[in-house]
């Protein structure tokens, strides 16, 4: 049970996803505008931003259990980590982060929007979309995704205490929130390619929301009719990662 109240837990969450999306928006418009020093920058450079944003986020909202995305939240409540009448909570404060990320990451570039030549294309700084549509594809593609994310959150090797003849074994899980940044790079520059990786419900609909409402001249459709995709796919990674924990036995009640 989490020490900290549930006030608490609500802003660690809302605090950690506003700086993941600041961040993460952030390196998406440093490399997209013109007037951007870091215009014209390759997918590494992004891959590299949305991992250490990540980084970032996590770091910051311990108190919750830095989970930042209703994806890890879904599958923290049904290992019992986490009270499923929590969750609404903090599905609510990882959008509401979401959202006010979004808009701090378009104020710091305010004048780069304004002088962009393609207001029409800015939508992909915010959120994402498939290089080649085709749902049923897109959706598996973010459900890959999701679940490799998850499954090193939820089954990173533990740590054992050394004995009089052994060394103490670390595990993976050492590296904290760094090994969740190496894997979010790992799924970006891997596995990005076809939808751009939300991989996180929120991460795509909180800047989408704001997108529609900014005042971008010139700018571009929101693209709502494949807002869906980067909900339902992960979705389908968590289904997927619960029932892995099922059959490993680390989950006892079935899998709804």
């Amino acid at each position: 049970m989490n020490e900290f109240s549930l006030p608490v837990q609500f802003l660690s969450e809302f605090t950690g996803t506003m700086l993941l999306i600041l961040l993460g928006v952030g390196v998406s418009a440093n490399t997209s505008l013109k007037k951007s020093f870091g215009f014209g920058s390759d997918w590494l450079l992004i891959a590299f931003g949305w991992g250490f944003a990540v980084f970032v986020g996590a770091s910051v909202s311990w108190r919750s259990g830095a989970q930042l995305n209703p994806a890890v939240t879904l599958v923290q409540a049904a290992n019992g980590v986490l009270p499923w009448g929590h969750v609404p909570l903090y599905i609510a404060a990882q959008l509401l982060g979401a959202m006010v990320g979004a808009v701090l990451a378009y104020l710091v570039y305010k004048k780069q929007f304004d002088t962009h030549d393609d207001p029409a294309n800015t939508g992909g700084i915010f959120f994402t979309s498939a290089s080649v549509k085709a749902p049923q594809w897109n959706i598996i593609s973010e459900a890959v995704g999701t679940f490799v994310l998850l499954m090193w959150v939820q089954q990173s090797s533990p740590f054992q205490a050394g004995t009089a003849d052994a060394t103490p074994q670390f595990g993976n899980s050492a590296l904290g929130y760094a090994g969740v940044a190496f894997t979010v790079i790992a799924i970006g520059a891997s596995l990005g390619g076809p939808t751009g990786y939300a991989i996180n419900p929120v991460r795509d609909l909180g800047p989408r929301i704001v997108y529609t409402f900014l005042p971008i001249k010139g700018k571009g459709s929101s693209n709502w009719g494949y807002s869906w995709v980067p909900i339902v796919g992960p979705l389908i990674g968590v289904a997927l990662t619960v029932a892995y924990l099922w059959l490993a036995g680390e989950i006892t009640a079935e899998p709804m």
